[in-house]
């Protein structure tokens, strides 16, 4: 199917709870006609669908989610990103209060029931007003603070499948039905009433669910930080006069004023005054950066200083900050590959539990006979098993690995970039803008002053890096560059121009010779003539980035091969990488070439990044395991790579492969601890070691123990 065939969706997904949960919905998207690739995450209850719109359409796709008992809805249309996650954050907010709620109402029942008999004299388990009051508070805690559990158990079982809610919904429901059956059903004698159990089962439940709900929500942190960074008004100037309007009233080309300490409301260019500005929430750059006339600023970041005016360029979904909102919310609610696995356990899982805790009954009731000692190790199963760990695992190690990225300046796509970055060996280079600053500077000048001002003259209407180089040189030198006329310029040869009635040529020696100049042997760089003489030659270099060898060093000594892949000169590339300590040197090669070269490396075996400039080098970007894309301002690559690089510092590269291992090693501690807390406590709630009530306890404490592990990388720190 053509790529420009597939649309996308996004899909509101509510009751899942567990990983068996998630799994249903997976399969049943993966199962529907012209579904290309479908993505459910636990964390941010969403599925994002990629569909052939000629096959099904959004409608079928929310059938096919409520064919499995759950419920489904498309976002509301018109939202922003932003809005989309301010939405999702009061809806998350309300979630945790309504649960804790409910948690406390239940906990306070179940103590109640629990304890009374203990504190009021003469009144015991076995009495009847006791009992019937302990019916109608299981009840309360049942219909109230439970019913979403048991609404949304029939919902799925009504649609053959099982999950979390099942479970603690057959666990809690044998234990009250045969209370109630004490209580009401005459014959039943002096038998115990195991009200308390079903209650308090229910509180752990909820308790839990609320802690999970607020330890989800911890993990937005910094997407929540960036929403918060644009102020709700900006000053602008209309007719002539200063006035405060909303964000939503300001219009592209309006002037805005920025006053010291202020946030900048919208992306735009700088047109007068001067300042520093605090982009650390966007690049993580802590030392702010000047700003002058002409100087591109970013909405939500922070003035200090000065004040100026700029002119608004970028507004709502064209803004960086969107841009990035937008991107984090698409990496945070994808997969990392490693889910599949959960996946495949939490199919079976349920299944496998179920029978479990059908044998479990069978075989108390064979040795021992009693049956309601073989229902309480049966509910006790149907608890502990529930695969809530597991759908976490991961998700919630990505949602933290991002957003912390984001803080450190590096914009990583999501679970899938993150897993393959861990494995990464091979780490390729370009040279220009990524190695070197991409900025060239003169270094070498012969001719004397009065030629250099004439040709800085000639230069200052171009465009081109080294013009602009050898007008800040002239300008450094303290030389007043006068206005040139009959400007001309010879794309890839030349410009000429008349200075104070001086002709003057600057060029390449092609433009020079095609021109009557006749130049030296042995000399290099643009060479200059006026008047129709040869006057001298400059020459240039892009520098080394000054943080480059000793992050090449970094890299080595973490286990990494870096080679240099360029499209220069071999003996300029040599020079760079001897400079920065990079032993192999791929030069003078075109991007199909730079593509093929990286081919070549990932068919030995290499798991590759490749480090570019994200516009030029985008086929070899997108031909590596991970590319990396170098971005700074507004300039921003997002789409060329799976990384970027906010900062444009190389630093960067090596911060990611970092937090990429700490996240890995993260996301397999949660996976073991979810496997092996299931192993070890089956068995023990199987063979009567465990009652329900603690197994509810336990089974929420793995789920939380699972999101707290994973807000360790909110602490991550980078080595070197």
């Amino acid at each position: 199917m053509p790529e420009s065939a597939v649309s996308n969706v996004v899909i509101n997904v509510d009751g899942m709870v567990c990983a068996a949960c998630q799994s249903h919905v997976q399969k049943a998207l993966d199962q529907t006609e012209g579904v290309t690739n479908a993505a459910v995450n636990l964390m941010t209850a969403q599925a994002v669908v990629s569909f052939d719109p000629q096959t099904v359409t959004p409608e079928r796709l929310l059938e096919s989610i409520r064919d499995t008992g759950y419920e489904a809805d498309l976002p509301r249309k018109g939202l922003t990103a932003i809005e989309e996650q301010e939405e999702q954050d009061r809806s998350q907010a309300a979630e945790v209060h309504e649960l804790g709620r409910k948690a406390l109402l239940a906990l306070a029942l179940g103590l109640l029931v629990m304890f009374v008999p203990m504190i009021l004299s003469g009144m015991t388990m076995h009495s009847r007003w006791f009992q019937v009051s302990a019916a109608v508070c299981t009840l309360i805690a049942m219909i109230y603070c439970g019913g979403s559990i048991y609404r949304s158990a029939w919902r799925v079982v009504r649609h053959g499948s099982a999950d979390m809610n099942v479970l603690v919904a057959l666990g809690t429901g044998v234990a009250a039905a045969y209370s109630f059956a004490v209580t009401f059903l005459p014959g039943m004698g002096m038998a115990d009433v195991y009200y308390e159990a079903a209650i308090l089962i229910l509180a752990f439940v909820l308790g839990g669910r609320a802690l999970e709900a607020q330890a989800k929500r911890q993990t937005a942190g910094a997407l929540r930080k960036l929403i918060h960074l644009q102020p709700a008004n900006a000053h602008v100037i209309r007719d002539g006069e200063e006035r405060d309007f909303p964000l939503d009233r300001v219009r592209k080309g309006d002037v805005l004023v920025v006053r010291p300490s202020e946030k900048i409301p919208v992306d735009g260019t700088v047109s007068e005054g001067s300042s520093y500005v605090d982009e650390s929430m966007l690049t993580g750059e802590s030392v702010p950066v000047a700003k002058q006339t002409g100087s591109l600023v970013i909405g939500g970041t922070v003035n200090t200083t000065g004040s100026f005016r700029f002119e608004a360029t970028a507004l709502g979904e064209a803004s960086v900050l969107f841009r990035i909102v937008n991107l984090m919310r698409q990496a945070q609610g994808s997969r990392a590959p490693v889910e599949r696995l959960a996946d495949r356990i939490s199919r079976i899982f349920v299944p496998v539990v179920l029978s479990l805790a059908v044998l479990t009954f069978a075989g108390w009731i064979f040795y021992e006979g009693h049956i309601f000692r073989a229902a309480t190790a049966a509910v006790a199963v149907l608890i502990i098993a529930c695969p809530c760990a597991m759908g976490l695992a991961v998700p919630t190690a990505v949602m933290v690995a991002t957003g912390r990225g984001a803080q450190l300046g590096l914009l990583i796509k999501g679970g899938a970039p993150l897993e393959r970055l861990h494995l990464v060996d091979t780490i390729v280079m370009d040279k220009t803008g990524t190695l070197t600053e991409g900025k060239p500077r003169v270094t070498d000048v012969q001719m004397s002053d009065a030629s250099l001002r004439l040709l800085a003259a000639v230069e200052k209407p171009s465009e081109h890096p080294l013009a602009r180089s050898i007008v800040q040189y002239a300008e450094s030198r303290g030389f007043i560059i006068p206005a040139a006329t009959d400007f001309q310029s010879i794309t890839g040869q030349g410009v000429r121009a008349q200075v104070e009635g001086h002709e003057v040529l600057s060029g390449n020696q092609t433009f020079l010779e095609q021109n009557g100049i006749a130049l030296p042997p042995d000399q290099s760089g643009i060479f200059v003539a006026i008047g129709g003489h040869y006057e001298g030659s400059i020459a240039f270099a892009d520098p080394v980035r000054e943080s480059a060898p000793a992050v090449i060093s970094q890299l080595k000594r973490a286990g990494l091969r870096v080679i240099l892949l360029t499209g220069d000169r071999r003996e300029i590339a040599d020079q760079a990488a001897t400079q920065c300590g990079i032993d192999r040197v791929v030069a003078e090669v075109l991007p199909e070439g730079k593509t093929a070269e990286i081919t070549r490396l990932k068919s030995e075996g290499k798991i590759v990044a490749m480090v570019g400039d994200g516009i030029n080098d985008a086929p070899a970007l997108a031909q590596a395991d991970v590319g990396f894309a170098m971005g700074t301002g507004t300039d921003i690559a997002m789409d060329a790579g799976d990384v970027t690089l906010l900062r444009g510092e190389l630093a960067g590269v090596l911060q990611a492969i970092q937090l990429a291992r700490a996240t890995w090693n993260i996301m397999q501690q949660n996976l073991g601890w979810a496997l092996i807390y299931n192993v070890i406590a089956i068995p023990a709630a199987a063979l009567g070691y465990l009652n329900p009530v603690i197994a509810s306890a336990a089974m929420a404490l793995s789920s939380i123990s699972v999101v707290a592990n994973s807000l360790r990388l909110k602490r991550f720190s980078p080595a070197g």
